[in-house]
């Protein structure tokens, strides 16, 4: 059986004080049988992975160059993020494609690189309102799926089915909508590595999750988990969330 994943994506929020607190509280819950990852702001990695030491919670970073240095102002490496100890990183969220105009060719950069350095990647995929209404879903899946072809290795890997239409939204995508691609995804996976890994490699729901909808979405077959935005801001919601 795979285990559940819960990661917390904090975006652009939290001071380094309001993470401190965060992570405070939620060491204090036992999450038994679970997996737990917090994506805090570049400033407060280190401190997270300092105050998370020997506990079961996982750091990512949210984001990642693919080269290890050079002249990329305002970019971080994955070298500095493996020297302050951070395991996860996260690649190719919608955020990322939509707002700062990542492409599958930056974004299978990103993620061969982290793999190479021994991260586990969090690997995004997921369709817009306009695409979802065309009957585009899975064409655009499949074309963003693209990007880990080639990957020697997908023991690093994990998936998070995020509809673009769902973040920060309100809305979310019915169990069954979410059933439905994350079924896809599992094809998909399939294809480019093997049945062994399409059985193994967890798939993540990320779309306004919250305390009220998320045993609806685990109850599904191919729904490993939640990458949840907004509702992880809350200690109490997030421990509820990872708890369900």
């Amino acid at each position: 059986m795979r285990t559940k994943v819960f990661a917390a994506n904090w975006k652009m929020n939290k001071t380094r004080k309001e993470a401190k607190s965060f992570l405070e509280a939620l060491k204090k819950s036992k999450f038994e049988g679970r997996e737990i990852i917090v994506l805090p702001s570049f400033l407060s990695l280190a401190d997270a992975v300092k105050a998370c030491k020997d506990t079961q919670i996982r750091i990512g970073a949210q984001n990642m160059h693919f080269a290890d240095a050079g002249a990329f102002t305002g970019e971080v490496s994955p070298l500095m993020l493996k020297d302050i100890g951070v395991t996860h990183v996260l690649i190719g969220h919608s955020e990322r494609r939509h707002l700062f105009k990542e492409d599958n060719a930056l974004i299978q950069k990103k993620v061969a690189s982290a793999i190479s350095h021994g991260f586990h990647v969090i690997f995004c995929v997921g369709e817009t309102l306009d695409e979802r209404e065309q009957g585009k879903t899975r064409i655009v899946v499949r074309e963003q799926m693209e990007a880990l072809r080639g990957l020697k290795d997908a023991e690093q890997l994990m998936i998070a089915y995020e509809p673009v239409w769902a973040i920060g939204t309100g809305k979310t995508a019915t169990p069954e909508q979410a059933e439905e691609v994350h079924s896809y995804i599992r094809m998909l996976i399939a294809q480019l590595f093997s049945k062994s890994a399409a059985e193994h490699i967890r798939i993540l729901y990320g779309g306004s999750v919250t305390p009220e909808n998320i045993a609806g979405l685990l109850a599904k077959e191919s729904i490993d988990g939640a990458l949840v935005g907004g509702a992880s801001l809350d200690v109490k919601s997030f421990t509820k969330i990872a708890k369900a």
